[in-house]
């Protein structure tokens, strides 16, 4: 098993999460557990950049534009392995969601572990506090909906309750709650067989 921390850039307080993932999950299977830990909902594109261990290269991850092969050379995740990456404990890497709001996260490898008996992979061990909610506009969006959230005088108040279905706890989070899609699942909705 695989353990990364994750953290989620220019939020604080901090939100992060500690998740363990099979050794031989590609790049598109951690970037479905990356999401599922945080609570986003995948359905922005992504992108990873990591540094090729043998050349010192930064590479980037994720789901090629055919349209514009040659703007910013993305290596598909789903041919990537995760291993062939991360494979000294502290290596970093950074994992970019929805590249409208710009969600940056910190991708810290923890080291490997053996698989525990009985326990259902991947996992959630640690993590703290909420997700920001999908589409409330990065870092600086996410911001403004907590000062306005946590004000019932705020003039967009009401309006951004009802957005989030009527309550948003910010310190709020569960590493049990968790719950990991399959990434073959995913691969299906997001592709359709491609």
């Amino acid at each position: 098993m695989l353990q990364f921390k994750i953290v989620l850039a220019d939020v604080e307080p901090r939100v992060w999460r500690r998740i363990q993932v099979p050794g031989n999950y590609t790049f598109w299977d951690l970037h479905v557990a990356i999401p599922d830990a945080m609570g986003w909902e995948d359905y922005h594109l992504h992108e990873f950049e990591t540094v090729e261990p043998t050349t010192g290269a930064k590479v980037h991850v994720g789901i090629p534009d055919d349209d514009f092969p040659d703007e910013r050379q993305t290596r598909p995740g789903w041919q990537v392995a995760v291993a062939s990456h991360f494979q000294v404990k502290g290596t970093r890497g950074s994992y970019l969601y929805d590249f409208g709001d710009g969600w940056q996260h910190a991708v810290t490898f923890e080291g490997s572990h053996a698989r525990e008996a009985g326990v259902r992979y991947p996992r959630c061990l640690a993590g703290a506090r909420a997700c920001p909610p999908e589409d409330v506009g990065g870092p600086g969006g996410y911001e403004n909906f907590l000062a306005a959230v946590a004000d019932p005088d705020h003039e967009e108040h009401e309006d951004l309750l009802g957005w989030v279905g009527g309550a948003f706890d910010p310190e709020q989070f569960a590493p049990g709650a968790v719950r990991f899609d399959d990434p073959r699942q995913r691969w299906k909705v997001a592709f359709g067989g491609r």
